[in-house]
């Protein structure tokens, strides 16, 4: 079976005993797309612009995964104080990316950051500090001490959604590891599932071919959850049916 080509976009990282610059990504991403059936292919953070392009376009889907906060320039706000890991040359090439796969309509998948990078691309703003600026008891963050896949709180899912239809219910639990959310929905995107705070957990694009971003991490989930799985064989399976169409 012809498997499709999923970029993945990596961050900058100096290592402070060299100086020496790398282009890093958290290798469950990979393995979820790969599992999926997909092939995966890592995008470096600095690209020049016809570089990027030339690789954009050689892609059957692309997936923007988590890390460090989108700096609030691109929003029009004053970083917050506890806005960290600003990384400028991951921030413009994901937001380069994400308009591109939308104008074009290249499936996309968007995982924490990934739901932020989209909906800030798209003209919207971010919550800048969810334990400052929401009102809420949840934990949002598992602690360094505790796995990854630990589930925090439970989600809300609009019937009728692309993502309710994935997971095949309106409720589940998920792990958590963010500070930042979104905020003011971008025009374009139509939010799809909220924590029990109201904290925005899903972001789609109803009239693409398949435009899903979510709040959790659900490649820490996929060795004991099947729906968690489900999520990127379909977004795999959508790189793979325009693979196919591109080919004709």
């Amino acid at each position: 079976m012809l498997r499709p080509l999923i970029g993945i976009t990596t961050h900058r990282h100096i290592s402070e005993e060299t100086g020496w610059e790398y282009d890093m990504n958290y290798a469950q991403n990979a393995r979820a797309i790969e599992a999926a059936g997909g092939l995966p292919v890592l995008i470096p953070a600095a690209l020049s612009q016809d570089t990027l392009r030339a690789l954009y376009e050689r892609l059957d889907g692309l997936m923007l995964p988590g890390g460090g906060d989108v700096d609030p320039v691109h929003y029009q706000q004053e970083a917050h104080p506890t806005v960290n890991r600003i990384d400028e040359d991951r921030d413009r090439t994901e937001m380069t990316l994400t308009r591109w796969a939308v104008a074009d309509d290249l499936p996309l998948f968007g995982i924490c950051r990934g739901v932020q990078v989209m909906n800030v691309a798209l003209g919207g703003t971010l919550v800048q500090d969810i334990p400052s600026q929401v009102q809420t008891d949840l934990k949002h963050d598992i602690p360094n001490d505790q796995p990854r896949s630990t589930r925090l709180h439970e989600v809300v899912i609009n019937e009728g959604s692309r993502l309710a239809r994935i997971l095949g219910t309106t409720r589940t639990e998920v792990n958590s590891l963010h500070h930042q959310a979104v905020g003011a929905i971008a025009p374009s995107a139509q939010a799809t599932a909220h924590a029990p705070d109201g904290v925005i957990e899903a972001l789609e694009l109803p009239d693409k071919y398949f435009v899903l971003a979510v709040q959790w991490h659900p490649e820490d989930m996929i060795d004991d959850n099947e729906a968690m799985r489900r999520i990127f064989v379909e977004f795999v399976e959508a790189a793979r049916r325009r693979m196919v169409t591109k080919l004709a």
